[in-house]
């Protein structure tokens, strides 16, 4: 069971998918195979083909979910992307990927979305992708055939364990986010993975609330409950408000989700009476021992904090099922993969001692994509892929995360790349030097701090900054914070260090407050 088609294992006439509606939309896991092979014999006829990405701008649906594994079916790439993506995002990554075909929702193209202009930039094929209620079923209709266009009509192809399934980007800190491809392979490997470490069975349904673009949400609300025979719930994006009302409707009985959303549950009414949950599980960013505790006694669940990353086809740890012990603070266990706390030279350092996280697994990419400069130093010499993150092991073997070796901005489990930002503010007319840093917040565990030197004789305000930003990038990217400063601080050899930056801005906005 190495590929994706082969892991649907759910009952014929058990529920699949559930989206929520008046009336909501139930799908068995036969009629889900089924539109899956359907809309594969679509994208066949388009001319997509083993390797042809296809990029999917759509929001979490039923018609995401069938046109993603229908292109992993077909042996091309999905390449999910944010819907909210300004234009120059969009162009961005469908160059990166160099899509074959761009799937935007119903009325995309009339509308000439940001999407759709990307697309045509790059002469990618154009198809607008939605749930026809009158023919039950999920519409392919193609508004431009762009370079697929005379493209012979394929047959519908069968998956091989080592086909990439996925890419994403990731972002890091040169210049350029790295492209990772997840084979078939990959994906079934932590399917299997995180089924195991939460004992998911059929009655398992889950509240699917983190977004499809993002292997949080892909491989641990999706793809994980298929392979169980499970089911889930899946709204077009997480609403505090129709959480539980859908939560109980529907009989979910478990949820997986960043700390960010965990804190806005629990600042909303809570639903009298409870619903059983079976577990909570929180990843993608820190969870603080407060809100672990108030999770706990609120929703009268185990919380299970995990630990994951895009290159490791999402989850690497987690902290186990009752009777396994639940630590506060701590990311668990390895779950399926090895892990190893190195010293700079790929040496193990002493248990307790810290060290950087390192992996390995059947589970992790075995590299990025056309960047052998970022492989070489993304592996040890004894093929451990090195996380980033500086960590050590306590008594018990749990994993527990000391800081970041990498600057990556983490705002809520969305990695922001500040050299990306850097990039962006640089070409502002009145901005002269531009350092992007993560600074600390309450709700979202790091939001984005900015210092700016301005241009001689220009002005501008941090409002007049934000909003311009807004206009080139997704609403997340847009600093929370603006410092603006005569003189960048900079090391005795003059390189600019984030870490530098953003404890000198703070310390001056702490001292100007006194």
């Amino acid at each position: 069971m190495t590929t994706l088609q082969s892991a649907i294992q759910g009952a014929p006439d058990s529920v699949a998918v559930i989206v929520p509606g008046k009336p909501a939309l139930e799908v068995t896991y036969k009629d889900l195979v089924a539109e899956v092979s359907s809309f594969q014999k679509k994208l066949a006829a388009l001319g997509i083909t083993t390797s042809s990405p296809v990029s999917i701008a759509l929001v979490n649906s039923y018609e995401f979910i069938v046109s993603f594994l229908a292109a992993s079916w077909q042996r091309a790439i999905a390449a999910p992307l944010n819907p909210n993506y300004k234009q120059e995002e969009f162009e961005f990554y469908i160059e990166d990927v160099k899509s074959a075909i761009v799937l935007v929702p119903r009325g995309a193209y009339a509308a000439a979305s940001p999407a759709v202009k990307a697309a045509q930039k790059f002469r990618a094929a154009i198809a607008e992708c939605y749930w026809d209620s009158a023919k039950r079923e999920v519409a392919l209709d193609v508004k431009e055939r762009g370079l697929l266009e005379g493209a012979p009509s394929q047959p519908s192809l069968v998956p091989q364990p080592d086909d990439i399934a996925l890419v994403l980007h990731t972002s890091g800190t040169t210049s350029r986010p790295k492209v990772v491809p997840l084979t078939h392979r990959n994906l079934t490997r932590t399917m299997r993975n995180i089924q195991n470490t939460y004992q998911l069975t059929p009655a398992d349904r889950t509240m699917l609330v983190m977004p499809l673009f993002h292997v949080h949400g892909l491989l641990c609300g999706l793809l994980a409950p298929l392979l169980s025979g499970g089911s889930m719930i899946v709204p077009p994006r997480f609403s505090a408000t129709d959480f539980w009302r859908d939560f109980i409707a529907h009989g979910a009985n478990w949820y997986t989700a960043v700390p960010t959303i965990h804190q806005i549950l629990l600042k909303h009414p809570v639903p009298k009476p409870l619903p059983k949950i079976r577990f909570i599980r929180s990843c993608s960013s820190p969870l603080s021992p407060t809100v672990f505790h108030q999770l706990e006694q609120t929703f009268h669940a185990p919380v299970l904090e995990a630990y994951a990353m895009t290159e490791a086809a999402h989850q690497m740890t987690s902290n186990p099922l009752p009777p396994g012990k639940r630590k506060p603070g701590t990311v668990g266990l390895g779950q399926g993969v090895e892990v190893v706390i190195l010293d700079d030279a790929g040496n193990p350092v002493p248990q307790g001692k810290e060290g950087e996280i390192c992996i390995k697994g059947e589970n992790v990419t075995k590299g990025y994509l056309n960047n052998p400069s970022a492989n070489a130093s993304a592996f040890t010499k004894d093929g451990y892929f090195r996380t980033g993150d500086q960590g050590k092991k306590d008594e018990d073997g749990y994993v527990i995360i000391t800081g970041r070796i990498k600057e990556l901005i983490n705002k809520g489990g969305e990695k922001i790349s500040p050299i990306e930002l850097d990039n962006v503010l640089a070409r502002h007319p009145a901005v002269s030097e531009a350092v992007s840093f993560a600074i600390p917040d309450e709700m979202y565990g790091q939001d984005i701090g900015v210092a700016i030197v301005l241009k001689q004789g220009h002005r501008l305000n941090e409002e007049e900054l934000k909003k311009w930003v807004g206009e080139k990038l997704a609403k997340f990217k847009v600093p929370k914070k603006v410092y603006f400063t005569d003189v960048m601080p900079k090391t005795a050899t003059g390189k600019i260090q984030r870490r530098i930056v953003a404890e000198t801005m703070q310390k001056r906005e702490g001292r100007a407050k006194l």
